[in-house]
């Protein structure tokens, strides 16, 4: 139970432990393992809780005063924000992207300007896919088929009025679709506006940024860039159609004003250095708005334009250039997730190895890899919204088949191919599982042999358990190069819906050229459509069951805490980044406490030690001199500083120690599928000197022991990634630490 209660503060010179959990945390009372807490700090999104005094054991190891920073309902915390990250999960994707190029220096800017220009492609194809539904299946095809209005009364009030009109009704569902996601990309940021910081940055690094760089000026500038770019691509989609059956004057002069929109926001995206200007500038910004503005205003201009048109529309089974439209929008997004592999592969630099030391030959491919990644997954979602609606408009039909609504032969082609690239992906995993099961049992064993040399024969069964805990845990390095294959298939697919320019089916070129029948690939087209909705569905019951349940949000909530770290630098639409307010949350309470003379050992689980990096990497000397880091669960090495290489990276690691004063103990252990090492994959010597990266990991043995102990029935559990906290090995590194703070004290260091 927490409530909130007049701060007590320790007594000046103490030590105060301030615990931070990890991805999708349980309350403050589990975090600090006390019944009784209260709210010292902050609000319910973010606060400080300490264990209410006058109840036993209200202090920690040492009589130090307990602390937690409990942050878990910072990236959901609402039922809205949470579905919100299911509907915007590929803009978050992409905006993720951007930050796990590696060190490329002179040619970050390239990698920048790809990712936001492939960011801005999905934009366009979010509003083509409410195009397709609203503009192209209903209004054009549906309200133009009077078999298709046979029934519908909620669409009758429109049949039969011409064919401008109907267009020009329905276009004000894709305007209100871009109002949807502008609104929801200022209204989420709302609550971390007031945490934002202008302090000038500590250090060198690209995770310092986190927390302190204020992109409210780049997100500003960037969400006016694709608001334009939004409305533009509804307006090319309109005026294609109209281009196809009358041409004007009229028609010339907003062809050309589209066209200008949309190359300033393509000028605007590739000049990296005047975008991400921080310092005021009240011209830019004008000119950003002035933009956004001038977008809207050809919009009104277009959609009056169809409607009062008097020249006739002739008759086609689609609307004109649609389905063209969004083909070239799909060759555009694989040329582009190609030249930005190129450019990463070409210059990613040496220094190649994994978090445990071995060569890494598919090291710092994570931008083009989950760039096309959500990519892949924005198109499936438009497919499934285009080819469900035109499923529902076709009643008994099969949209598999020529019929009138039908949808455009290139989502026909995206469901295809994402189907293959999931059933392939899960083919390669399988097999990948296989063929390394032996080396991973072998390592496993010989490991679990090391830490249990005299096991008792009775103890067999458990540990075969421990084997199997150990050879898992191992799984986590397959997970890299089985996402490059995924992504690799993906970009397949999206090439391949290029064949829909030419009217080629896909049951055709499947029949010609491995021989299965027509009638087996529509039976694919339809099952991928299936698997993409209920990927959809499960995302969206998985946030609802993460938003009401923190025990669900321990498994689902993990990708949003960390999709969600990163800030808005590519995608104006993802979600807004909760370190925003978490690390300037964390770094003023840390000072704040330094600064009433305690010392601060800082405990971090999980992504709350990555949490606790970024702060310490934002601290002043006078401040750190008096912190303490004691990091359990960590993935800093084995997961960061293989996806983030260019932010998290064995320099950035090593400035954090020598902050600290090396005053820093992490605890890992091999059960544990995402954390690991930091600096050496050791058990540090008693007689070893307590200081430098030698120091600072200690490996645990998990479980304790195999066997029951004499006070109980069932053997230790196997923690894993569990957090530490009721360890005794946390205890002594606590111990060690504290009296690294209090180097007057006896034993100290």
């Amino acid at each position: 139970m927490a409530d909130v209660s007049p701060t007590e503060e320790p007594t000046s010179g103490g030590i105060v432990e301030l615990r931070v959990h990890g991805v999708s945390g349980s309350g403050a009372d589990h975090v600090l393992n006390r019944p009784y807490v209260y709210q010292v700090a902050g609000d319910r999104s973010g606060g400080f809780y300490r264990p209410r005094p006058g109840y036993p054991d209200s202090t920690g190891t040492g009589g130090v005063t307990l602390e937690a920073y409990r942050w878990s309902d910072l990236p959901s915390g609402t039922a809205v924000r949470t579905l919100s990250l299911v509907f915007l999960l590929p803009f978050m994707l992409c905006n993720v992207a951007l930050w796990m190029h590696p060190a490329i220096h002179g040619w970050k800017n390239v990698v920048v300007a790809l990712c936001r220009v492939l960011a801005l492609t999905l934009t366009m194809l979010y509003v083509l896919s409410i195009v397709g539904v609203a503009v192209d299946l209903i209004a054009w095809r549906c309200m133009g088929t009077p078999s298709c209005m046979t029934g519908r009364s909620w669409l009758s009030w429109l049949g039969g009025r011409p064919t401008g009109l109907r267009l020009g009704v329905l276009a004000l569902v894709p305007v209100a679709a871009i109002g949807l996601v502008w609104w929801l990309s200022t209204r989420l940021s709302h609550s971390f506006d007031a945490f934002r910081t202008r302090a000038p940055a500590t250090s060198k690094h690209r995770l310092s940024a986190v927390g302190q760089w204020d992109g409210a000026p780049l997100v500003g500038r960037l969400r006016s860039v694709h608001v334009a770019a939004a409305f533009a691509t509804l307006d090319g989609s309109l005026l294609a159609a109209r281009a196809s059956q009358h041409r004007s004057s009229t028609m010339v002069v907003l062809l050309a004003a589209t066209g200008a929109v949309l190359l300033t926001c393509l000028v605007l995206l590739i000049t990296v250095r005047s975008i991400d200007r921080t310092d005021p500038a009240p011209g830019m910004d004008a000119f950003f708005r002035g933009l956004r503005t001038i977008a809207c205003g050809v919009t009104i201009l277009v959609i009056v334009h169809i409607v009062i048109s008097p020249a006739p529309w002739s008759r086609s089974r689609s609307l004109p250039g649609y389905g063209a439209i969004v083909a070239w929008l799909f060759v555009s997004q694989t040329v582009l997730v190609v030249i930005l592999a190129v450019v990463v592969i070409w210059r990613r630099g040496g220094g190649r190895s994994d978090g445990r030391g071995r060569p890494a030959p598919l090291r710092a491919l994570g931008a083009p890899v989950l760039v096309t990644i959500a990519a892949g997954l924005a198109v499936a979602f438009s497919a499934e919204l285009v080819y469900r609606t035109a499923d529902v408009l076709d009643g008994n039909g099969t949209t598999a088949d020529s019929l009138v609504t039908s949808p455009p032969l290139a989502y026909k082609w995206a469901i295809f191919g994402f189907f293959l690239a999931v059933l392939s992906a899960f083919l390669a995993a399988g097999v990948a599982t296989v063929l390394t099961r032996g080396r991973r049992w072998r390592a496993a064993r010989a490991i679990v042999a090391a830490d249990f040399p005299h096991a008792p024969p009775e103890a067999a069964d458990r540990l075969r358990q421990v084997e199997q805990a150990v050879a898992r845990a191992r799984f986590t390095e397959l997970l890299e190069p089985l996402t490059v294959v995924y992504a690799g298939l993906a970009a397949l697919g999206l090439a391949t819906s290029a064949l829909g320019l030419f009217q080629i089916f896909p049951g055709d070129v499947v029949q010609q050229y491995v021989g299965l029948s027509e009638g087996f690939v529509n039976f694919f087209i339809g099952t991928g459509s299936y698997v993409i909705a209920a990927l959809v569905l499960g995302l969206v019951i998985g946030g609802l069951f993460a938003y009401r349940t923190a025990g669900f949000r321990r498994y689902v909530g993990v990708l949003w805490d960390l999709g969600t770290f990163w800030p808005r630098a590519a995608h104006p639409f993802a979600p807004p980044c909760y370190a925003e307010r978490a690390v300037p949350e964390l770094a003023k309470r840390i000072s704040y406490l330094v600064e009433q003379g305690h010392g601060v050992l800082l405990t971090g689980h999980s992504h709350g030690s990555v949490l606790l990096a970024a702060t310490v990497l934002q601290l002043p000397a006078r401040i750190t001199d008096r912190v303490a880091l004691l990091t359990h669960g960590s993935p800093l090495r084995r997961l960061y500083a293989r996806l983030f290489p260019a932010s998290v990276n064995v320099s950035a690691l090593e400035e954090i120690g020598e902050r600290v004063g090396w005053r820093w103990v992490n605890l890992w252990r091999d059960t544990d599928p995402i954390g690991g090492w930091i600096f050496a994959p050791h058990w540090a010597g008693e007689h070893e000197t307590p200081a430098g990266p030698a120091a600072v990991d200690r490996r645990l043995t998990d479980p304790l022991d195999l066997v029951p102990p004499p006070s109980d029935s069932v053997p230790p559990p196997i923690l894993a990634h569990w957090p530490s906290e009721s360890e005794e090995a946390f205890a002594e590194a606590a111990r060690d630490l504290i009296a690294r703070l209090h180097p007057d004290r006896p034993g100290a260091g």
